[in-house]
């Protein structure tokens, strides 16, 4: 490691007199850091990599010891359906300082790998119901990942569904095939005969609507 580095193809005589270690530690290790910095930049906004903040204060990880209120509640202010500013956000942060004492003085919280094992846990002693707001704080912070790669796996399929043949596509016929797509494990149980007994059904309904209008 400590001789001179020689890249392929140039002469020794042009190089500058840095190391393999130099070279590993500076060139080589800086940049893909650099690369992956700029791959995460480019994939998560703002938003995202502030959600990723605040979730990560609820990790049981040594004893709790990431918990910042302040950034849970701001975590919670992104839902405001579930989180009201007058009634629940008060409420939330009197119930997390009180959470966070009653953990820590628990022997069954110190061991915890996980927040799905924290969950858990909170079921088993109950706390879900002492601290509610935590509980579906919680709750909100298990979705986020399967919501995310949810997502994600509907904007991969795009490119498959909608491609050259399929550019002048309603978006009826659009949503329709997406969804066969992305839930094709379910629809190939289905048995054809039933589908086609399915449509058959809807098609006299719809024969015998048609024919009552006319009547009335």
């Amino acid at each position: 490691m400590e001789d001179v580095y020689c890249p392929k193809g140039r002469s020794r005589r042009r190089l500058e007199s840095f190391t393999f270690l130099h070279y590993f530690k500076v060139e080589l290790f800086n940049r893909v850091i650099n690369t992956q910095v700029q791959e995460l930049g480019d994939r998560f906004d703002n938003v995202n990599t502030k959600l990723l903040e605040c979730l990560s204060c609820l990790h049981p990880h040594d004893s709790f010891s990431t918990f910042n209120k302040e950034k849970l509640i701001e975590f919670a202010r992104f839902y405001p359906l579930e989180f009201d500013e007058l009634a629940n956000i008060p409420f939330l942060s009197s119930s997390l300082s009180n959470f966070i004492v009653d953990v820590r003085a628990d022997s069954d919280f110190v061991n915890l790998k996980s927040i799905s094992d924290l969950a858990l846990k909170m079921v088993e002693k109950r706390k879900n119901i002492v601290y509610l707001m935590v509980y579906l704080l919680i709750k909100l912070t298990l979705l986020l990942s399967v919501a995310t790669a949810n997502v994600e796996r509907v904007f991969s399929a795009m490119t498959f569904v909608k491609d050259k043949l399929h550019n002048r596509i309603s978006d009826y016929c659009f949503n329709a095939c997406m969804l066969t797509y992305v839930e094709r494990d379910i629809f190939e149980k289905i048995d054809d005969e039933d589908i086609m007994q399915y449509f058959q059904a809807r098609r006299i309904e719809e024969c015998f609507c048609n024919c009552s209008i006319v009547i009335a």
